[in-house]
């Protein structure tokens, strides 16, 4: 379920003067000052329209570095980056796997995603590309690994199988630590007392 937009004073100020006795020309400049908020919430909730900037598919190799905007949230655990060269790149976060969106906490880790990277510059880390021509990366934002964080918040499991032997044993442990301190606090998908992990539910689906 979406939360609903949370007004600030400039909002709230906003919605004041459109209802008000005021003329026509201070209400209309509060009519649009609303409908960017709310337009601006409605995109951090659904996690941009990706695509929409009509960037081009960008190819990818391990070991390769990229840097850009992220311009579309799909879920908790992929995004869509766009470079300066206006080069769009399907990114999935490596080392951890969300919830899908259908599962319980899967909206809740989209939305977290969203509020962490979209609209923001990011800097990238190939790891590896997948069957689907995604590319596996490590994600940061001013200087925070948004893959870790999505696990510290009890909103990602910690993929070990695929970490073991790509991980180095620091950050492996160090992954494997913030998941059993979400778990110790019941934080995110840690509040249910035994949450389906995404891989089998995958298939479950099949």
């Amino acid at each position: 379920m979406a939360r609903s937009p949370q007004f600030g004073r400039r909002e709230a100020q906003a919605l004041q003067t459109l209802f008000s006795g005021r003329g026509w020309p201070a209400r209309i400049a509060a009519l649009v000052v609303l409908l960017a908020f709310v337009w601006g919430w409605y995109q951090r909730e659904n996690g941009g329209l990706g695509g929409h900037r009509g960037g081009q598919p960008g190819s990818m190799s391990r070991g390769q570095q990229l840097q850009g905007e992220v311009v579309g949230v799909s879920d908790g655990d992929t995004v869509t980056l766009l470079d300066a060269k206006q080069q769009q790149y399907k990114l999935r976060l490596a080392y951890i796997d969300a919830p899908e969106k259908s599962q319980p906490h899967g909206q809740d880790a989209k939305r977290a995603l969203s509020d962490l990277v979209f609209r923001k510059q990011v800097t990238a880390e190939v790891i590896d590309v997948d069957r689907y021509q995604r590319g596996v990366a490590v994600i940061s934002v001013n200087g925070q690994a948004v893959n870790y964080a999505q696990v510290a918040a009890g909103l990602a499991w910690h993929y070990q199988q695929y970490a073991k032997g790509k991980q180095s044993g620091a950050e492996f442990d160090r992954y494997e630590a913030a998941q059993q301190a979400a778990q110790s606090a019941g934080k995110g998908l840690w509040a249910e007392r035994n949450p389906t992990p995404p891989w089998e539910y995958r298939k479950s689906q099949r």
